[in-house]
């Protein structure tokens, strides 16, 4: 298992466009990927479960990676939630 932590860059937070293009990211990995925030932790699969995180610019998110392909998988986040997030 991977875990990383990461602070939200986005000055919108996790709004509905950057939560679409990051369950479409986790869809492409077999490996259970799962994001915490405070006390709520929820599968990365479902546009619903981030959204309902209400994840703010600069909260701090915890990130879980486990099966086949986790260090890719852990990878692909790590470029997203340094780099990708904070076009959006």
């Amino acid at each position: 298992m991977i875990t990383r932590e990461f602070t939200i860059l986005a000055p919108e937070g996790m709004h509905a466009r950057p939560a679409t293009a990051l369950v479409k990211l986790t869809r492409k990995f077999q490996s259970a990927i799962l994001i915490k925030k405070g006390t709520t932790e929820v599968k990365m699969n479902s546009l619903l479960n981030i959204m309902s995180m209400g994840v703010k610019a600069g909260d701090a998110v915890k990130v879980s990676v486990e099966g086949v392909d986790e260090a890719a998988a852990a990878e692909a986040l790590d470029f997203f939630f340094k780099e990708g997030l904070k076009d959006w």
